[in-house]
């Protein structure tokens, strides 16, 4: 008996199917034993027989003289290609291969927390084995789509979140997206850019565990690109008071090309 042979498949997911796990029906072509014979490749009523020139062995051994001596070779039977058997009157649906070409729909259960280029073996999934031999594997390789937002390393998430300058200096709440929804944080006062928050148990779930990373914020302070007049006199006072040094000039007045180009923007 022979094992069949393994096969191989690429299934792409989503990030956030790969987060909470996902069922997935695939088509796998493949070669199966023939149901009409049940794999022998004889026709149904009737069965192979054992092969004459090599007693059902699949091997003949050749004797050649030599003026060296004798020498022995053990080769494959020609007669029966190494089976042992011989099938006078072949199966008409398999024309005697004993295995036909089928495509088969297979379930595959994606654990929750799978990565990147991780693998689902699935036994017996493969080919049909030859002479009575065991079925081969699936091997089922896994390609996980980017998020958008998050970055994955390991079972921990990344985001990079901008918050403004005034919560990033006073402190304040902020609603930052997760994978299971918006969760509240409060951001402490006098933050700097490029601050990073651990969210914990908000990040991929390890595989075949209750258990879950965390999520890395790391925040990037926003600064108005403009100003109204009471805004600038409230930053000059609050420069001052920290002892800046700031410049007096005013922002040159736009013309109604750089309005419409500001208003596009």
């Amino acid at each position: 008996p022979v094992q069949g042979r393994d096969l191989r498949y690429n299934l792409t997911i989503t990030f956030e199917e790969s987060a909470f796990g996902v069922k997935k029906e695939i088509l796998i072509p493949r070669e199966e034993n023939c149901k009409t014979c049940g794999g022998t490749g004889a026709k149904p009523g009737t069965s192979p027989v054992t092969c004459t020139t090599c007693g059902g062995t699949g091997q003949v051994r050749v004797q050649q003289n030599t003026m060296f001596g004798s020498f022995a070779t053990v080769r494959t039977c020609d007669a029966c290609n190494g089976t042992g058997k011989i099938i006078q009157e072949a199966c008409p649906e398999c024309r005697g291969r004993g295995r036909v070409n089928k495509s088969k729909r297979i379930v595959v259960n994606v654990p929750a927390g799978i990565d990147n280029g991780q693998t689902l073996n699935m036994r017996g999934e493969g080919e049909a084995g030859l002479r009575g031999g065991p079925a081969g594997d699936l091997y089922i390789t896994i390609t996980v789509k980017p998020h958008k937002l998050f970055t994955r390393r390991g079972t921990d998430l990344y985001l990079d979140m901008n918050i403004p300058m005034t919560v990033a200096a006073l402190g304040g709440e902020i609603q930052v997206p997760t994978l299971r929804g918006t969760v509240k944080y409060t951001v402490p006062e006098g933050t700097q850019p490029g601050t990073t928050f651990r969210l914990k148990e908000q990040g991929m779930p390890r595989l075949n565990s209750n258990s879950k990373g965390d999520l890395l914020v790391r925040t990037n302070v926003t600064i108005p690109k403009r100003l109204s007049d009471e805004q600038r006199d409230l930053m000059k006072r609050l420069a001052v008071s920290l002892g800046d040094k700031i410049s007096d000039a005013r922002p040159a007045k736009k013309n109604i090309f750089s309005k419409i180009k500001d208003a596009m923007d």
